[in-house]
């Protein structure tokens, strides 16, 4: 079958395979931070600062969109989980603290160059159940995420940083049937302007990019923290990168499951019900002792990545002339502004109390409730 026949079936089985690739490549650095941090010795505020240049990339996202709104196509989604793949064959090679830092902003950037474009590709082949739909496609990323610190973890504890190459092996076998299969897509240019309008979605997207930026600065820190913490009170480097595959992993079925409810219950009562959730979680996971970290990283997984195919449906909705523009807002923006305060945050755990981070993380989960009466709920999003 050619790619410019593609049905929905494979094109979403395409979008959501690279999606897993691409997101696991770009987000197995957690996996290995404790062997940084306690084998290697590097100290908190640069662990911090590592994540931050992974992370950064992504405020570019909502040029990256315009772009591909432009572009048409899946140039950026193909070239972006590339360049990614990249990224994680050179951190295999180079290993000095300053190189690794440029390596992960090149990561960063292919990451930030896939995401809108693939999330508009998959928008446009959701015809029924949207939310449900844009959940599946999310659930590659989120089970890419979930998996490859596990898997970096594995590999580093055992054979060492360079092991790190094996981790784009799949990405190499599986390109010849993406390039069939990943839907063609057509540029949006001659259709209708693809200039950016702000102008009276301003308020609303301020509304969503603050509430999403807590969102994402809440789950970075917790990936961050938490196998640093673990490994440095003496558990093994597998089982605290595990800690990130257990929070993300069991966090797909809050996405899955937030994604479905919202076509019964709409989008405000689920986003109101998981933050409240998540501030909870935060709250125990302050007040319990370490041996109940899995089960309360199980429900922030869940309470945290409930929202994340809604809040990817608002971005649209606000921007609906702009698709990819708008899914850069509601991932990339808020992720990169997120991901800036993992950096004093981290250091934060390093000079003070390792669980400060998350007492502030708790004070802006509860913050944020004051944007969820102001998110857009739903409309009818123009293909």
């Amino acid at each position: 079958m050619a790619a410019g026949t593609t049905t929905w079936k494979s094109g979403l089985a395409a979008l959501t395979w690279t999606h897993f690739m691409n997101d696991g490549l770009a987000n197995f650095l957690p996996g290995i931070l404790p062997f940084l941090a306690v084998d290697r010795h590097m100290p908190l505020p640069l662990v911090g600062s590592l994540m931050t240049a992974l992370l950064l990339a992504q405020t570019l996202q909502p040029l990256s969109g315009l772009w591909a709104d432009h572009l048409g196509g899946r140039r950026l989604i193909l070239g972006g989980v590339l360049l990614t793949a990249l990224g994680a064959l050179l951190l295999s090679i180079f290993h000095r603290p300053l190189v690794m830092i440029i390596v992960l902003i090149l990561t960063g950037l292919g990451n930030t160059l896939f995401h809108p474009q693939a999330l508009s590709q998959a928008r446009k082949l959701a015809t029924v159940h949207p939310g449900l739909f844009m959940a599946v496609f999310l659930v590659g990323g989120e089970l890419g995420r979930a998996l490859s610190p596990a898997a970096a973890g594995y590999l580093v504890g055992h054979m060492g940083l360079t092991a790190l190459s094996l981790m784009a092996l799949p990405l190499l076998v599986s390109l010849p049937a993406l390039f069939r299969y990943i839907p063609l897509g057509t540029s949006l240019h001659k259709a209708r302007s693809a200039t950016f309008h702000w102008r009276g979605h301003g308020r609303r997207a301020g509304w969503l990019i603050g509430f999403s930026s807590v969102r994402s600065a809440t789950i970075y820190e917790i990936v961050t923290l938490s196998p640093i913490v673990w490994h440095a009170r003496g558990g093994s480097l597998v089982s605290a990168a595990s800690l990130v595959t257990v929070f993300i992993g069991v966090g797909i079925a809050g996405n899955l499951y937030g994604g479905y409810l919202s076509a019964k219950t709409g989008r405000r009562p689920i986003v109101w019900v998981t933050t409240v959730l998540a501030a909870v979680a935060l709250a125990l996971y302050i007040a319990l002792p370490q041996a109940y970290l899995w089960l309360i990283l199980s429900v922030l997984g869940v309470a945290l990545f409930g929202t994340s195919s809604l809040t990817m449906l608002m971005g649209q909705d606000i921007f609906p002339d702009n698709p990819a523009m708008g899914s850069g807002v509601a991932l990339g923006l808020a992720n990169g502004l997120g991901a800036l305060m993992v950096m004093p945050l981290t250091a934060m755990a390093g000079h003070t109390h390792p669980l400060a981070p998350i007492w502030c993380l708790l004070v802006l989960t509860v913050f944020s409730l004051i944007a969820v009466p102001r998110l857009p709920e739903s409309r009818a999003w123009a293909a």
